[in-house]
């Protein structure tokens, strides 16, 4: 699968993203990404990883899923994190879908998105008003989500707003998360429905231009007296805590994205600095060059131990996966971004340009340091899953 995956990012999106760097500035998000490329990473099938295989997807051994999510999304990512990301979405809504989903709506959704090569999912969580700061491990009402469902006929009226949605603005179904029960906490109080793309009252808003990762589709949604129907409710009431199902995973993803990010500024670093020829020499026996060109390295690797230990903790789902997790993506976030610096700074003037393609990684890896949880929300996080006793709370009332 990964060699699969090695030959797809060579002969593919490398070529189409070094060809295209223009359609990355483009401001009509359909056209950036050719339905080609999303056709050809299905056809390997590394875009419905996690369905069942009754319904035809590519499952893997669960004992070592997480291991090989986090395999292939570096792979992927060091042809384009936007691409990773639009394909991960995929992945770990399905582990969701796959773990909570009743069978009447595994039997209709799953289907249609092994049929459509375009078929992307989507998680809402974040909204204008709390981000990552609500996942940390309190549970004071002032946190709970301002989108609200309430209860109805048959059903369920949701009115609120996401943002910053990965896949948002071209998903054809969406995860939602709402408050049901207000005033008892977020791990209480919270539900998710799963809402296709054509329900009367969603509006996806409009595609937020990111500095980074353009080739995933960022994407804001607006709820106005939006009805659900009860079949399509996921989990009532305690839907965070089942979420641990895609939120650990999605951890050891998100760091291992990052990673390809930083394996493709090692690949064009060091065939940059053992060609380019600068006071007489090539550029990689300067001292200088040498030293910056093993730091990356060196960082690089440091990632890569992380990131493996965490996947194994989170595969064997051991008592420190959630500190380990949270460490590798924090960790990978700021070591691949000085990773990214080094290699700008590598190609000297080259590296501001444009059409050079090397500013793109360093925009690439910026994206991260605020993905999944900004880089000290994480720390919090790890404070809180190491020293549960004592951490602070974070948020609630001062009295």
């Amino acid at each position: 699968m990964a060699e699969s995956c090695t030959r797809f990012v060579d002969s593919t999106v490398l070529p189409y993203i070094r060809a295209n760097w223009k359609k990355e500035w483009s401001m009509e998000p359909e056209g950036r990404l050719p339905t080609e490329i999303l056709v050809e990473a299905d056809r390997i099938g590394i875009r419905t990883l996690g369905v069942p295989v009754e319904y035809g997807g590519i499952e893997l051994d669960q004992a070592t899923e997480t291991g090989t999510f986090a395999l292939i999304s570096e792979e992927i990512a060091r042809g384009d994190s936007g691409l990773a990301d639009k394909l991960v979405q995929n992945w770990k809504v399905s582990v969701l879908l796959r773990n909570l989903a009743p069978k009447h709506l595994q039997e209709k959704w799953f289907p249609r998105l092994v049929e459509d090569p375009q078929f992307l999912l989507a998680h809402c969580l974040t909204e204008p008003s709390g981000a990552s700061d609500r996942w940390l491990p309190y549970d004071v009402p002032e946190a709970q989500m301002r989108t609200r469902a309430v209860r109805t006929k048959g059903g369920w009226i949701i009115n609120g707003r996401k943002q910053f949605i990965s896949n948002g603005y071209d998903a054809s179904l969406y995860v939602v998360y709402a408050t049901t029960e207000p005033g008892v906490g977020m791990t209480k109080g919270t539900s998710s429905f799963l809402v296709p793309r054509e329900t009367k009252g969603l509006t996806v808003a409009r595609c937020n231009e990111t500095l980074g990762c353009r080739f995933m589709n960022n994407g804001e949604l607006v709820f106005e007296d939006m009805f659900m129907a009860d079949d399509h409710l996921l989990v009532e009431g305690n839907s965070l805590a089942k979420a641990s199902v895609y939120f650990r995973p999605g951890k050891i993803i998100q760091a291992s994205k990052n990673l390809g990010v930083g394996a493709r500024c090692i690949e064009v670093a060091q065939d940059y600095v053992q060609n380019y020829v600068q006071g007489g020499k090539i550029l990689i026996k300067h001292q200088a060059v040498a030293v910056r060109l093993a730091d990356m390295i060196m960082r690089v690797e440091a990632v890569r131990g992380l990131l493996d230990r965490a996947s194994h903790a989170v595969d064997e789902n051991a008592q420190d996966a959630d500190a380990l997790c949270n460490m590798a993506k924090c960790y990978a976030s700021e070591e691949i971004m000085k990773v990214a610096h080094h290699c700008v700074e590598l190609h000297g003037g080259n590296g501001m340009m444009l059409d050079f393609g090397v500013e793109k990684l360093f925009r690439d890896a910026a994206i991260f340091l605020h993905m999944d949880a900004t880089t000290d929300i994480s720390k919090f996080k790890i404070i809180k899953s190491l020293y549960p006793q004592t951490a602070g709370k974070y948020a609630g009332r001062e009295d």
